[in-house]
């Protein structure tokens, strides 16, 4: 089950590599290709054995755009539904540095990002279906986030950050 499918990009690739997969959005389902199942459903008002059956949950770069109050309820409804693992990313915004360099003899290249400070800034939260929140400013940093993962029933088998770090993934196991 993939929640938040977007354009597609993953559902398709998925599919592509021979997943069965089925997808779950508020809004209807926005590609025409892969023609997957579509689930329309808000996941706030998510119930587990609506979603039960599937070995596996993906839900990227869409719980921040749920209340922080409510992303533990959902994270449960998760676990409760059945889902053996399940693979979620958001937003990471702590301290970070990255620093890329790329020469030969007639080029020259390089790419420079740091986020500083943000864990000393209140997040401003964006108007409805906006991001309501992110790892690394005040009052979110990753310890709490993963203790929220935790105490929805999931333990963490392992935590990647994306290259120029936008993103925290967290591959979870039900238990």
């Amino acid at each position: 089950m993939e929640v938040g499918p977007a354009l597609g990009l993953v559902t398709s690739m998925l599919v592509n590599i021979g997943y069965e997969v089925h997808t779950l959005d508020v809004a209807p389902r926005a590609f025409d290709y892969p023609a997957v199942p579509h689930h329309q459903k808000d996941i706030c008002e998510l119930r587990a054995d609506e979603i039960a059956g599937y070995d596996a949950i993906l839900c990227c770069e869409t719980l921040e755009h749920i209340e922080w109050e409510q992303v533990g309820s959902i994270l449960s409804t998760f676990r409760e539904s059945g889902a053996k693992f399940l693979i979620v990313s958001v937003p990471y915004m702590a301290f970070q540095v990255f620093l890329e360099l790329y020469a030969n003899s007639s080029t020259f290249r390089q790419y420079f990002s740091m986020k500083k400070l943000l864990w000393r800034k209140d997040f401003t939260a964006e108007p409805a279906g906006g991001h309501q929140w992110e790892v690394g400013y005040k009052g979110y940093p990753l310890p709490r986030w993963e203790s929220r993962l935790k105490d929805s029933g999931w333990s963490i088998v392992r935590r990647e950050f994306t290259e120029h770090c936008r993103s925290v993934f967290h591959v979870l196991k039900a238990g």
